[in-house]
């Protein structure tokens, strides 16, 4: 269950803006996953809601955005979103590929008075 390491780490990202920010309140948070994080999203809110308790942040709305997973062909340079964990090209069916989204672990933005 790396939600909750990952949810510890984002609420100390929060708190830290929220302070340098001289925020009373977190209102939102918006963060994106890519899909091969494999975060399950309630499980995640869980431990978002368990790592901001007591603090400024502990009624925020929280946004997450997940990211699909593309990835380019080596062999014919197709750019295309994986359906289905099928890891080979759409194209031409290589399996020598670059991902391009899918691993993305970020705070869109954090919003508060």
């Amino acid at each position: 269950m790396h939600e909750l390491k990952i949810a510890q780490d984002l609420s100390a990202i929060v708190l830290e803006a929220a302070e340098k920010e001289n925020l009373s309140k977190v209102t939102k948070v918006s963060i994106s996953f890519g899909q091969l994080i494999q975060i399950v999203p309630d499980i995640f809110e869980f431990a978002f809601r368990e790592a901001v308790r007591g603090t400024v942040s502990q009624d925020a709305e929280l946004t997450i955005e997940i990211v699909p997973v593309k990835m380019r062909c080596n062999e014919c340079r197709t750019d295309f979103e994986v359906k289905h964990s099928l890891f080979r090209c759409s194209f031409c069916g290589s399996t020598d590929l670059n991902i391009l989204t899918g691993k993305e672990l970020f705070v869109k933005s954090i919003e508060g008075e």
